[in-house]
């Protein structure tokens, strides 16, 4: 845990990385569908700002709880959501990403040793932390973002199916 103020930045740099990068996709490939199954690129988008309040909920929960439980978010699996996520506008989803980014940020600046040592119960996995949370937001954000550029550059025959 001796790269926590490294995770930080990174986290912190992400917002303007990503409203960067999303400035350089052509409009009209933020709602191509590139096959069955496959997420827009604004859907990617969509769902980078739609997970955001579950984040800094959950960051709060390790703040407060003293052994959170939590339960897997699986995008679309619940009854009420759709398969994709919802489309928002670019500079809405931009801009939420960004907020909620600034608020995670706070609570986490404020996490003494103790608090990022917390572990909790989470199904998928055989471990969970606040350190651990806290790097796997970091490795979601970019893994979205690898899949955007993808969705937006690949050619066919190099695009991977996730399914």
């Amino acid at each position: 845990m001796r790269d926590i103020r490294d995770l930080l930045e990174m986290l912190r740099r992400t917002p303007r990385i990503l409203s960067e990068f999303v400035k350089t996709i052509p409009e009209d490939k933020l709602d191509l569908r590139r096959g069955e199954g496959f997420w827009t690129v604004a859907e990617h988008i969509s769902h980078l700002a739609q997970v955001q309040p579950m984040l800094l909920e959950r960051f709060e929960r390790f703040m407060n709880d003293d052994h959170p439980e939590f339960v897997p978010y699986i995008p679309g699996k619940a009854k009420e959501e759709p398969d994709t996520p919802p489309r928002m506008t670019t500079a809405f989803a931009l801009d939420q990403f960004t907020r909620y980014r600034e608020k995670q940020l706070l609570l986490l600046e404020s996490a003494d040793d103790l608090t990022w040592k917390k572990t909790a119960t989470h199904p998928e996995y055989e471990a969970y932390s606040l350190y651990i949370l806290s790097r796997h937001v970091l490795m979601h954000d970019y893994w979205h973002m690898y899949r955007m550029e993808e969705l937006w550059l690949a050619r066919d025959a190099y695009l991977t199916n996730l399914e």
